[in-house]
């Protein structure tokens, strides 16, 4: 036995050496996983309507914040709360897929699943409309008295 675990730790002791003279082909798998990543967004952009919905909304909540000439942190506030909209609706909609997948009759559990994360998507948006007010709107109301003037 003293000689088996002699040999173990021996081995052991080999494989980091080992590891650094392997190719270094780790990049691989990561462009792999990257390019289904950029599929999963494509898929989300071009098959969903809401995707699609949010997208033309970010760009009108950024064009204003830009023309507003709203400065880098509230720029940053804006962008996180779109980011909040659009991971809670992506995340929806791999929930909708998977759950259409492994089970395609109704059933009430898989109903509840879908409601709860579209009610998170709801709560996401409601959220990020009043930072966007928050954010957007005293700087809209500035412009408005000023150019009243």
């Amino acid at each position: 036995m003293g000689e088996d675990s002699n040999n173990r730790t021996n081995h052991r002791a080999n494989q980091p050496s080992e590891a650094l003279n392997k190719p270094k082909r780790w990049l691989l798998p990561k462009r792999i996983s990257f390019q289904h990543a950029l599929r999963g967004v494509s898929v989300y952009l071009l098959e969903h309507t809401h995707a699609r919905f949010h997208f033309a909304a970010a760009l009108c909540v950024l064009a204003t914040a830009f023309w507003l000439q709203i400065d880098t942190l509230r720029i940053a506030l804006l962008l996180l709360a779109i980011g909040l909209v659009w991971v809670a609706e992506g995340l929806n909609t791999a929930l909708e897929y998977l759950a259409d997948a492994a089970v395609p009759q109704n059933d009430p559990l898989v109903r509840n699943a879908k409601d709860v994360a579209a009610g998170a998507v709801l709560l996401a948006a409601a959220i990020s409309s009043l930072i966007g007010l928050c954010v957007l709107g005293p700087a809209f109301i500035h412009w408005i008295s000023s150019a009243s003037r």
